[in-house]
């Protein structure tokens, strides 16, 4: 399956967030656990019926602007083990925003898409100033001929808190569509909190290209925000307790992806 199709369906793009790599201040010292657990959560992912996966260093935190080279080639095994064991479209997000890191990844294990958190914004984070990609980033892929690479874009995102506050979502996201983003993602102020659902009109309205939600999708209000939006990015909502540690629960999953069925149908 080809993104454009992919994005026919408003898919479901489940999250398979690493245990902390090489490198990191939480390693718990085994890369065969790493392994380990990606592979669980990218099979289980797939059973339950999500429609991609994306693979991310998400529980390395505190994360940096780059990622360490002992990061970088831990991400580059993980991600290609899960390129070779599923068969949905997959996507990797090298945190907090090492955009290159991501994209030369992606395109050493053929990945199909990355997320960029920080395109056209500019953020100050826990990790610091992180300043707007889209140049470097689509410079990059043309270099590679990696074109067919998709880049999923944050606006104004999660965990960060905007250097100019006066710009508006709805500029955000203006700037990111006409700075070449394949697909604009929205979320809340954390990971596990719902994209505003204000915002999601507002900016349905003239977005015309894919709309995700990268944050708080939840099986409880599939309903609600399905019809405003061209797919979800899941993660927590699939982990009981919404540890992001903790391993996906095909029974969650499950029970999202039955109500993400009952969405699409209304």
């Amino acid at each position: 399956m080809n993104m454009s199709d992919l994005f026919d369906k408003k898919p479901i793009i489940g999250m398979v967030h690493c245990l902390p790599l090489p490198g990191t201040a939480k390693y718990g010292g085994s890369m065969q656990a790493v392994k380990r657990r990606a592979l669980e959560d990218a099979r289980t992912l797939e059973r339950a019926g999500v429609d991609a996966v994306m693979v991310e260093n998400m529980n390395d935190d505190p994360v940096g602007v780059h990622m360490d080279a002992e990061q970088f080639a831990a991400l580059a095994a993980v991600s290609a083990l899960v390129r070779e064991e599923i068969s949905v479209p997959m996507g990797v997000d090298a945190a907090f925003c090492d955009w290159e890191a991501s994209l030369t990844i992606a395109y050493a294990v053929g990945a199909d898409f990355i997320r960029v958190p920080v395109f056209v914004d500019a953020v100050m984070t826990a990790a610091g100033i992180v300043m707007p990609s889209a140049r470097q980033v689509l410079c990059k892929r043309r270099q590679l001929g990696a074109e067919s690479i998709k880049l999923l874009c944050d606006v104004q995102v999660k965990h960060s808190h905007m250097l100019v506050p006066g710009i508006s979502v709805e500029e955000s996201a203006r700037m990111a569509v006409e700075n070449g983003a394949d697909a604009i993602i929205v979320t809340g102020a954390h990971t596990g909190s719902a994209a505003p659902i204000d915002v999601l009109r507002q900016l349905r309205r003239w977005v015309e290209i894919p709309l995700l939600v990268g944050s708080g999708f939840s099986g409880e209000n599939a309903a609600e925000q399905m019809p405003l939006i061209d797919g979800a990015i899941v993660g927590s909502a699939f982990k009981r307790g919404g540890s992001v540690m903790g391993p996906i629960d095909f029974e969650l999953t499950s029970e999202v992806m039955r109500a993400v069925k009952e969405a699409r149908e209304m």
